[in-house]
């Protein structure tokens, strides 16, 4: 490891060609953004009205294939709302992966429900099919009305959200099967997938619901951000009205027929969203580009090059590497670091955290060797790299 690191140092900076910081993911702004902000700009609809919204959603819509997309604040928003609308309440249980970012059991907490940790795949880093069948198998239940229940609590358990790890797919069709089996909806937390497919379909289109970021550091970028896809007509339609005040239709009046969110997308956001629509698919290629190069650079190397599932097509947010141990780990990551180059450890498990350290969990062997190995390297677009689309 040591001997290999000034290597992969030299290797970064050849790449991106820069002696300077080189950070993990920044975005880059070389179409229609400035265009498309000063249009909003002069026509003063800067805020929740406008055409940009409109054109993002329907543009965000036919991209990844559903019935409709609502634009939202942040993914946060988006998770929210969804697991609003499929029911969650407080007191209720929410499956998900303690490997995941803090959005995830954030927007669970925020309805008073509590998120329950499952192990996660080696190979997809998202939920596993395994470890969610057996967990259910002996610690839950379906009552006489056929909710599926905690035995030991009697908590109703409402969904399940499986996270695409890096924009990696996790295993949906065992996944869906077993939701089915147990009558739980699934909201795929897609926020780093956008332009990733599982065998042919895009993530976040499985579930009852999707959930999109476009915080700044994702694959294209609102400034903050996010959207909800639904392939229900009518799903679409509550979303849109609970994150947009609920507000009635009329000429003047101000009527609200129930609580709900304000959450509706800015105008000058979604114009910036456009711009870097328009760029998507040679982001989307720049960046499979970047990884083959990762891929072919630690080949027969101490680090493991983390690839995307057989059968999937990944949008490589973010490259990734699994080191032997924690102490290579670390290695790396200081190292690294100190040299100018940014990388990451994968994110402190969720359970570790203290306001998630008294929820319920399974056993979870794969994420905490995960945590322990994992590091994040630079992953922006390199404007330098050929493409061969062009």
């Amino acid at each position: 490891m040591t001997e290999m690191i000034p290597q992969l140092l030299e290797f970064v900076r050849d790449t991106y060609q820069s002696s300077d910081f080189i950070p993990l993911h920044v975005p880059t702004f070389q179409g229609n953004e400035q265009k498309y902000v000063l249009d909003t700009i002069e026509s003063t609809f800067v805020s929740s009205v406008g055409k940009y919204v409109d054109e993002f959603e329907n543009k965000l819509a036919d991209y990844t294939g559903v019935e409709k997309a609502i634009a939202v604040v942040n993914g946060t928003a988006a998770l929210h709302t969804a697991l609003t609308l499929v029911g969650v309440e407080r007191g209720d249980v929410v499956i998900t992966q303690a490997l995941t970012f803090v959005a995830t059991c954030n927007a669970i907490h925020q309805l008073g429900a509590e998120p329950l940790f499952i192990d996660v795949c080696e190979k997809t880093l998202g939920l596993c099919p395994r470890a969610l069948s057996e967990f259910l198998a002996e610690k839950a239940c379906l009552d006489s009305d056929g909710n599926c229940c905690l035995k030991a609590t009697n908590q109703k358990i409402r969904a399940v959200v499986p996270m695409h790890t890096f924009g990696h797919p996790v295993d949906l069709d065992r996944l869906l099967l077993i939701a089915a089996e147990w009558n739980l909806d699934v909201v795929e937390d897609a926020a780093e997938s956008l332009g990733s497919y599982y065998k042919g379909r895009h993530t976040g289109t499985f579930g009852r619901f999707g959930a999109i970021s476009f915080n700044g550091n994702k694959i294209i970028t609102t400034g903050g951000g996010g959207i909800l896809l639904s392939q229900s007509v009518d799903d679409a339609k509550r979303a849109k009205h609970i994150t947009t005040t609920a507000k009635v239709p009329h000429p003047y009046e101000y009527f609200h027929d129930e609580p709900a969110f304000n959450y509706r997308m800015p105008n000058i956001n979604a114009a910036l969203g456009c711009a870097q629509f328009e760029r998507l698919t040679d982001v989307l290629a720049n960046k499979r580009k970047l990884a083959s190069l990762y891929r072919d650079f630690f080949n027969n190397t101490p680090l493991q090059f983390i690839d995307e599932p057989e059968g999937c097509s990944s949008n490589f947010w973010l490259n990734a590497v699994r080191c032997n141990d924690r102490c290579e780990r670390n290695e790396l990551l200081e190292k690294t670091n100190a040299a100018g180059v940014m990388t990451r450890p994968i994110w402190t498990l969720m359970h570790r955290l203290p306001m998630f350290t008294a929820c319920k969990r399974g056993d979870l062997p794969v994420s905490e060797k995960l945590e322990n190995t994992v590091v994040n390297i630079p992953s922006s677009p390199v404007a330098e790299i050929k493409l061969e689309s062009h």
